[in-house]
């Protein structure tokens, strides 16, 4: 699948579970332990704005610029918007070796664009399950994400931003999507 094809499957999995947050749910806890939705909703869109914005040249401390925001209960309507501009804005990339100033270090924008549809597809899942819903994960999708966090197996729960990474538990015959909520430590 080509990348751009990724990122717009990890958005049109992502809005569709988005789309089922009422008001109601927005204190619901979610698998990543820090968050409640609309922490995790507020991740998102913070994410977003600062991959439009590092795409666009911005330096690492303009893009921490965006950390801290608060969005009330209008964070589901803001997310929907900053995930449509931040998948239009990948769109118009022309050089995919140009370096953005992410967070992890200089990285290609190719590597930024793989990091959205990891965070987007796992996301998914996080907040399906917080609402108790589908997260629509398509088997493809799950592989695009398992081949690229797949390599950090040794170490990956050692980064900070993946659980305890994985379980040990699941075979790899397990079907893609299971390989990868474990992979990331999440725990299905």
């Amino acid at each position: 699948m080509e990348p751009l094809d990724a990122l717009a499957l990890a958005t049109s999995t992502f809005v569709p579970v988005l789309d089922q947050v009422g008001p109601d749910r927005l204190s619901a806890t979610t698998p990543c332990d820090e968050w409640d939705v609309q922490e995790l909703l507020g991740h998102m869109v913070v994410g977003a704005q600062m991959t439009v914005a590092l795409l666009d040249g911005a330096s690492l401390d303009e893009a921490k610029s965006f950390w801290g925001q608060e969005f009330g209960d209008d964070v589901v309507d803001v997310c929907r918007e900053e995930l449509a501009v931040h998948l239009d804005r990948f769109q118009v990339v022309t050089d995919w070796e140009a370096p953005v100033h992410h967070v992890v270090g200089d990285i290609p924008a190719a590597q930024l664009l793989g990091f959205r549809i990891g965070d987007l597809t796992l996301h998914a899942w996080d907040l399906a399950t917080a609402l108790g819903v589908d997260d629509g994960i398509p088997d493809d999708l799950a592989a695009v994400v398992f081949a690229q966090l797949e390599p950090m197996a040794p170490f990956i729960g050692e980064i900070g931003v993946f659980g305890s990474g994985p379980s040990g538990t699941v075979g790899a015959d397990a079907p893609v999507k299971t390989r990868l909520l474990d992979l990331s430590g999440r725990r299905p």
